[in-house]
């Protein structure tokens, strides 16, 4: 496996869908209902061209799970992409949304990259090797109380059906903690996390390509991520905990019941 490579071209195609969305975060947006509450962009789905396509030239017999895109292909190798994660963001002109891509082979993600565009971020994982953000190390907090902790989240787009669970969550961590953040956007979470920005993060009905770069780039900052038991968590498990790891056991006491 050429594994320079498949770097080198993760981070091309990071970087051309990237430049689009930067480009067009403050122009009017062709928007599409692709079910309830869940909404698409021409950029969007420009972005997920660009990406497969510079993937595609390099990688032609690889497989593809993207978010905008029916899954194609059947191979060991396979990547995972968000062409814009944080839509409802990135469609209202609010610069908070990335591109997320991530590089499995055998069922194991062993690459994953996260580009804000509007923050010239980019954030790397290699498995075993380490993560970074533009190149340096980055690491997890230390932060070992909850009483001190800054926690993000999300609210899916099933929130209208669980709005009392999501919202009893909500409100212990905010009793709980130093604050709760929902910005909108489940991959800059996870990279948040991994730089110690966030101390921990929940959020229930992520998608593969929500998560898949974003957790292994926690697990590569030093944090710990499980389901809300604690248990292992899967690319299609429901309930996703990241932390920084000394908090992981304080957080699961409270979403344990949830999960």
């Amino acid at each position: 496996m050429n594994t320079e490579k498949i770097k080198s071209t993760l981070f091309e195609a990071l970087k051309k869908a990237g430049s689009i969305a930067r480009e067009a975060i403050h122009a009017p947006k062709e928007v599409q209902i692709k079910a309830e509450y869940s909404i698409v962009t021409q950029t969007d789905m420009e972005c997920d061209r660009v990406i497969v396509e510079t993937i595609r030239r390099e990688f032609p017999d690889h497989a593809f799970l993207t978010e905008e895109s029916p899954a194609s292909g059947h191979s060991s190798s396979r990547w995972i992409i968000d062409p814009i994660d944080g839509t409802t963001n990135f469609a209202h002109g609010y610069p908070v949304s990335c591109v997320s891509i991530a590089f499995e082979y055998e069922s194991q993600v062993l690459m994953g990259g996260i580009l804000d565009p509007f923050r010239d971020e980019l954030f790397f994982a290699e498995k075993n090797r380490g993560a970074f953000m533009n190149g340096k190390p980055i690491r997890v907090s230390a932060v070992s109380k909850l009483t001190e902790a800054l926690i993000s989240t999300g609210f899916p787009y099933d929130t209208r059906q669980h709005v009392d669970e999501y919202l009893a969550v909500f409100k212990q961590f905010l009793l709980a903690s130093q604050g709760v953040r929902r910005a909108g956007a489940a991959a800059l979470d996870l990279c948040y996390v991994a730089c110690g920005r966030f101390d921990a993060y929940y959020e229930k009905n992520l998608q593969p390509w929500d998560k898949a770069a974003g957790l292994l780039i926690v697990e590569e900052a030093g944090g710990r991520i499980s389901d809300y038991a604690g248990n292992a968590l899967k690319l299609t498990d429901r309930a996703n905990l990241a932390s920084n790891g000394v908090l992981h056991d304080s957080m699961m006491a409270v979403l344990r019941p949830y999960a």
